[in-house]
């Protein structure tokens, strides 16, 4: 397995990891991933080798990962690039956090790509990520579902009757299973009830059983999360989870309950991991499909929540709302107008002792000359509205965002123009390996 870290850029000429027989598999042609559609260019890694000189380049985006390079011959595994021999980033820790503001659950969409089409790559347990990944996105979801109460809406039911008729009489099924065992009493009926038992609800409690079996094989989310876990399971009691592939595979998306499809379609991708079959959840040897996660989003999507904290009123941050085409990460406007001003999230370290890339400062700076943004902030003159990058950092413990802070650094080359550090969640890998 080629093992690299993210954003290496073409300069890194040797991975992490990288043994002569996938060298020798990779010689004759060039390789490159795309995340999502090939036209956006987000690469998540290229490998290519130059003939003349005889050494191979490698390259990688903000996506982390697990990939076929060349099927059932030579994968690869991207790192997050603030991992070392000692910390690495807890970027599981990044999605609870920022699953906890509700709102996140409507851009979370296009977080992760999978792709089950594939063949599966056989990883050690600490190297299958993608597992709790799912587990964590799918219980948030469910959470928040419990706590606003679980849909009722009308289901078929269908059951024998003794000396009643109900709904619809299914005669060839009456016949089969009491006329003919003289049971003359029992009528086999087909009927609507209304109330929970639906079938969305049971594939919810059936992506839940499965979760309960998978969170055993890792000690270190069943600690976090075993809280969690009970809550929703008893909230779940009285639904069956007795519901077959064929109607998990053919249900009906419904547009009108966003979080119930999200979950679902989580629910989904942790049966279809495991083959629909509850004991492989158990099992020692890890199988998982190849994956990738965008970590600017995910970054992003932290920052959101770390915003929301400091200004936690309804529309003092507004996240990735649309101006003329134009998207920024980011509007603040607190509600007493002490805090007016466009913020973009950064997934760049470098940040941190270098000064703001003109790139990045010019698309900020671009934000904050629209009028439609400048109408939304309440701008009518000719001030200049301020502008922030928050980024990520190596060198500060801060795992929060200070209102009285967020203004203290201005860029050297750039008026009104702020940057801020935040600290991303990390793990010691020592207590790692001992926990797992």
């Amino acid at each position: 397995m080629i093992t690299l870290t993210e954003h290496t850029g073409s300069s890194v000429k040797e991975p992490l990891k990288f043994e002569e027989v996938d060298k020798e598999h990779l010689k004759n042609n060039d390789f490159v991933r795309f995340f999502g559609k090939k036209e956006d260019g987000r690469i998540c890694y290229q490998i290519r080798y130059d003939k003349e000189k005889m050494d191979f380049q490698f390259n990688s985006s903000y996506m982390v990962g697990l990939d076929w390079v060349i099927p059932n011959k030579v994968s690869i595994q991207v790192l997050p690039k603030l991992n070392n021999e000692e910390i690495e980033v807890d970027f599981l820790s990044m999605l609870f956090e920022a699953l906890k503001e509700t709102e996140n659950l409507k851009h979370i969409e296009g977080l992760c790509e999978i792709d089950f089409k594939a063949p599966r790559i056989s990883v050690q347990q600490q190297q299958d990520v993608l597992t709790p990944f799912l587990l964590i996105q799918f219980l948030s979801v469910l959470q928040v579902i419990v706590k606003k109460g679980l849909r009722k809406s009308y289901y078929k039911v269908s059951e024998s009757l003794n000396g009643r008729v109900k709904g619809k009489i299914g005669i060839a099924n009456t016949v089969k299973k009491h006329h003919i065992k003289k049971k003359l009493q029992y009528t086999y009926c087909t009927y609507e009830e209304f109330g929970v038992n639906t079938l969305e609800n049971k594939i919810l409690k059936k992506g839940l059983f499965f979760c309960m079996q998978i969170i055993n094989e890792y000690a270190f989310l069943k600690d976090r999360y075993i809280y969690l876990l009970n809550y929703l399971q008893a909230a779940f009691e009285k639904i069956s989870d007795d519901v077959s592939i064929k109607e998990i595979k053919h249900r009906k998306k419904n547009p009108f309950y966003k979080e119930y499809d999200i979950a679902l379609k989580l629910a989904e991708q942790i049966l279809k991991k495991y083959d629909y079959n509850i004991t492989k959840t158990s099992e020692t040897l890890h199988e998982t499909f190849p994956f990738w996660l965008d970590m600017s989003k995910l970054f992003e999507l932290y920052v959101f929540k770390k915003l929301k904290e400091r200004f936690p009123l309804e529309g003092e941050v507004v996240y990735h709302k649309k101006y003329h085409r134009l998207e920024p990460d980011f509007i603040v406007k607190e509600s007493n107008g002490d805090y007016e001003l466009v913020v973009d999230a950064k997934y760049k370290p470098r940040y941190e002792k270098g000064n703001i890339l003109h790139k990045d400062a010019a698309q900020v700076s671009g934000y904050t000359r629209l009028k439609s943004i400048r109408k939304e902030l309440g701008c009518s003159g000719n001030e200049i509205l301020k502008a922030l990058i928050i980024f990520t950092s190596k060198d500060t413990d801060n795992q929060s965002i200070e209102k009285e802070d967020i203004l203290n650094v201005e860029d050297k080359r750039y008026k009104e123009l702020y940057k801020y550090s935040i600290s991303l969640p990390k793990i010691l890998q020592t207590v790692v390996e001992v926990e797992r």
